[in-house]
């Protein structure tokens, strides 16, 4: 939506700051009944559910269902969960494009179900006592902040691999920092999960920042295998600076876990370069798949437990 003119009315600002959503309360104050209903019958305006009104006749954008979302969930609400947490930049290819919002624990969730059209994805409002106004930030609609947004997506996701992927990408995206995802942790006691967040947090914090280095954390941990150093600097021959997923310093071994970008060719090409000055430096290089090392530990373990015997390491030590 264009930006208004600077004479233009209050009507056409509120509908710039809403995506071109208004209540229609908010419509009766801007004005008269018999223009609303004007509009609304000469198909220039529609309703979109029960109390909400859409300005044009096409389909919703993505900032309008979470509007609409909002709207319809009366005074107080706002976004919330992973909706929240795209509102505010985050990226990827996620399951699920249901909306969250929270509204006061003093009232009452409205029932959505039977008054959303086909066309947005599903919503749940959700009640909490929990919402400071560390966790609120002013947007387009109003939502919470993205740590409190990544800690709730995280909460409700369907999966504890869903649940730890989220986080790790609010944070390799650099939307939030460990410390502000702890602290919003440490500040609701009940989250489900709490404890495999605040794990997958403190191997952030440690440099472990996609999901497979920190399953990679976790395994060298559950088979009593030295814990690499993280994230190991190096500047490459063009003098620009890289750094190494895992890295033992002491037995000179750098393990990388290969995601899915790594299959771009692209990137694949740069691996390939990266991983020959290693080699040149006098480093071993061990290459999982991160899907390996989530679904074939035993061999993954096999593999980095022999190449650092190979360096000298020995239970121990």
């Amino acid at each position: 939506m264009r930006l208004p003119h600077d004479d233009a009315s209050s009507l056409d600002w509120l509908l710039f700051e809403q995506a071109g959503t208004l209540t229609w309360r908010q419509a009766m104050t801007e004005l008269s009944p018999g223009k609303v209903r004007h509009l609304l019958a000469t198909g220039r305006w529609r309703r979109v559910c029960r109390g909400v009104l859409l300005t044009h006749d096409g389909p919703l954008t993505r900032e309008q269902q979470w509007w609409v979302a909002v709207l319809a969930s009366g005074e107080g609400a706002i976004l919330a969960g992973l909706a929240a947490a795209r509102a505010g930049g985050l990226r990827g290819n996620w399951r699920s494009d249901r909306i969250d919002v929270l509204i006061p624990y003093d009232r009452r969730a409205p029932d959505l179900l039977s008054r959303m059209p086909v066309e947005l994805p599903a919503v749940r409002v959700r009640r909490t006592r929990q919402l400071s106004a560390d966790d609120r930030q002013r947007g387009r609609p109003d939502r919470t902040t993205m740590a409190r947004s990544l800690v709730d997506a995280a909460q409700w996701a369907g999966t504890d691999d869903e649940a730890q992927t989220i986080v790790a990408a609010g944070c390799q995206q650099r939307r939030a920092t460990p410390a502000e995802i702890g602290a919003v942790i440490e500040r609701m006691p009940k989250t489900r999960r709490r404890g495999l967040l605040r794990l997958t947090v403190a191997d952030i914090a440690g440099g472990a920042e996609a999901l497979s280095e920190i399953d990679f954390i976790r395994l060298c941990r559950r088979h009593r295998l030295p814990v690499p150093d993280q994230q190991e600097r190096r500047v490459d021959a063009g003098g620009r600076t890289r750094y190494l997923d895992v890295y033992w310093r002491r037995w000179r071994l750098h393990v990388e876990v290969d995601g899915a970008h790594h299959l771009d060719a692209r990137h694949w090409a740069a691996d390939l370069r990266r991983q020959n000055e290693i080699w040149i430096a006098g480093d071993r290089i061990l290459r999982f798949a991160a899907f390996d090392v989530r679904r074939r530990a035993a061999q993954v373990v096999a593999q980095v437990r022999a190449a650092l015997e190979a360096a000298g390491w020995r239970p121990g030590l």
